[in-house]
């Protein structure tokens, strides 16, 4: 097996570091945190470990002796075929269908994936199952790691299964720049997740962080306060807002701040059963042309409601997810779900109500390992 470590900024980056010069075959063996010393102070850097096989390894099962490594792949696939089958049985036969197998002795197989190993397997499966992770993403995971089952080793396994995770959750960047016209950046999303907490956090970042002409434009009209909640924080941050009361006045709120870099408008929440609500809704966005629409979630919600929620919102053709109120969320495989479910990107975490510091540009990783250990760090 040719092994080669490549380090970047990203997990990202490094693997496509791996991909590129290795190719799709090439498998992680392990990843790590690397942290240097730079002109700005400590730098964390990411190294993956990746190996790819010869042929003769490849093809070793059908050149050596047949009964010796039929016995110790069956004997692996076996026990994740179990897996598997675990998450699709109920909790009365689990116990059975889990009970560990004697292994064949002098196996290759049976060397890499030994008894705590199929016992970490099975902790795998449990914490899925506890973080509200779907039966089906977790089959998905554990046919993942089959591709690694040579590698796999107790104290190994929790890595993998992150980066198994994290492969799973695409991410959007918004981007924060100049440029010769507005873009007008819309958050939609049912009642009581965030999303004018949400558009003051962006909006204070592109404001100060990035230098940039912010505008905003609210068309919650219908929450006692919502109007008099964005207009002191206008106030505060000093940021130029208007309000639109029907779709017709917004083109020409949006030419009134034609030389503004980026325009934020908050939306009414709806509930996702009151189309006609959601329609009239879209109305102001389609009247505004916006340029980018982000659906705002709170990850306090189940896995239905929250999937009932993306599929009804469909209807604003939103680009990416921000999940809100993760402080207060008892798991978070929610989020895997709906991403999963919707192959949306995440955009944003929200993680509290100080503004604009409680908010997270969304990372595969750090979503993965939230996901997979219950915690947010």
């Amino acid at each position: 097996m040719q092994i080669k470590k490549f380090v970047a900024p990203t997990l990202k980056q490094a693997s496509m570091q791996m991909k590129m010069e290795m190719g799709g075959d090439a498998v992680i063996l392990g990843t790590r945190v690397i942290y240097g010393e730079s002109k700005t102070g400590s730098k964390r850097m990411f190294e993956i470990t990746a190996g790819i096989e010869e042929e003769d390894i490849l093809e070793y099962a059908d050149v050596d002796s047949k009964q010796k490594s039929a016995g110790s792949r069956k004997s692996f696939s076996g026990e994740l075929q179990k897996l598997s089958d675990k998450i699709f049985i109920n909790p009365v036969q689990e116990r059975e269908a889990f009970k560990p197998k004697q292994s064949v002795p002098n196996s290759r197989n049976n060397q890499n994936l030994n008894i705590d190993v199929e016992k970490e397997l099975k902790e795998v499966v449990d914490t899925l199952f506890a973080r509200e992770v779907q039966k089906p993403i977790i089959s998905s995971i554990l046919n993942q790691l089959k591709k690694y089952k040579n590698f796999l080793h107790p104290s190994n396994i929790d890595s993998y299964v992150i980066s198994s995770v994290a492969s799973m959750i695409p991410t959007y960047h918004f981007e924060v720049h100049t440029r010769k016209k507005a873009k007008t950046v819309a958050l939609v999303g049912p009642t009581g997740v965030g999303k004018t907490t949400c558009i003051a956090k962006l909006a204070v970042i592109s404001k100060i962080l990035h230098n940039l002409d912010v505008g905003l434009i609210s068309i919650d009209t219908y929450r006692l306060g919502a109007i008099d909640q964005l207009r002191i924080f206008s106030e505060i941050s000093n940021i130029d807002m208007l309000v639109a009361y029907e779709p017709s006045d917004m083109p020409k709120l949006i030419n009134s701040f034609k030389k503004k870099d980026i325009i934020f408008i908050d939306t009414a929440g709806r509930s996702q059963n009151n189309f006609d609500q959601l329609k009239k809704a879209k109305e102001f966005l389609t009247a505004a042309n916006a340029a980018e629409t982000y659906l705002v979630l709170s990850s306090t919600g189940t896995t239905k409601n929250m999937l009932d929620v993306s599929e009804k919102f469909k209807l604003f053709g939103y680009d990416s997810v921000i999940f809100t109120k993760i402080d207060e969320a008892a798991a978070f495989g929610n989020i895997l779900n709906v991403v999963s479910n919707f192959d949306v990107p995440i955009s944003f975490l929200s993680n509290g109500q100080v503004i604009p510091d409680d908010i997270i540009s969304a990372d595969p990783e750090f979503i993965a390992n939230m996901i997979y250990t219950g915690k947010f760090n």
